[in-house]
């Protein structure tokens, strides 16, 4: 299912439409500040287990999720003062930001030592969605298995067909990775340099 959403004043029929097919279990493709990312519920474990054989990746690899501001992220992760300033300055932008998983987070989101990666993207369609459905939702690049990644809504619905259950079209999108930086013990560290801007932490 293709749904066409506006980017900007994002349709609150439709979003609900995505909030209900969310919540049950379905996986979804959506525009954000970076690229078309793949979705669902971060509490439905069926549905990450869906994500995980369409992109063919490693259960050790976590996905990172989208949570819908800085208080929300506070649910799912121990932020000290240092993260919070820094954040706060950031976001919402195209910055992943590793961050020590709370209790709420399931196990399946972590990694060995117990990070999440976690995004606010400067995009109304996932921040919506999220505010919609009242959990976070897994970001993860719209990509083939072997890394291509689409930059068309209509691309990503013919290539995954039924296997996604609905696809936002919200237009284009920059088409480049967020930048992820790793808060763990107020030692931020640049894993990857992308859209966002980094020299804050050179």
């Amino acid at each position: 299912m293709l749904i066409e959403v506006n980017p900007e004043n994002p349709q609150a029929r439709l979003i609900n439409k995505v909030v209900e097919i969310l919540r049950k279990g379905g996986v979804i493709a959506y525009p954000t500040d970076t690229y078309y990312g793949i979705g669902c519920d971060i509490m439905n474990k069926k549905a990450i287990q869906k994500i995980y054989l369409l992109k063919q990746r490693d259960k050790k690899q976590p996905f990172s999720f989208v949570c819908s501001n800085l208080k929300n992220i506070s649910n799912y992760a121990k932020v000290s003062n240092y993260a919070y300033k820094t954040m706060r300055r950031l976001l919402p932008g195209p910055y992943t930001f590793i961050l020590e998983g709370s209790k709420l987070v399931p196990k399946i989101m972590l990694t060995n030592r117990k990070m999440a990666g976690i995004r606010v993207p400067n995009h109304p369609i996932p921040l919506s969605l999220v505010e919609g459905l009242g959990n976070p939702i897994i970001s993860t690049s719209a990509s083939t298995p072997e890394g291509e990644i689409f930059y068309d809504a209509s691309l990503i619905h013919d290539f995954f067909g039924s296997r996604i259950d609905a696809v936002i079209d919200g237009g284009p999108v920059p088409g480049g990775p967020s930048s992820v930086i790793s808060l763990q013990h107020d030692a931020p560290e640049v894993i990857r340099e992308g859209l966002g801007d980094v020299s804050i932490f050179e």
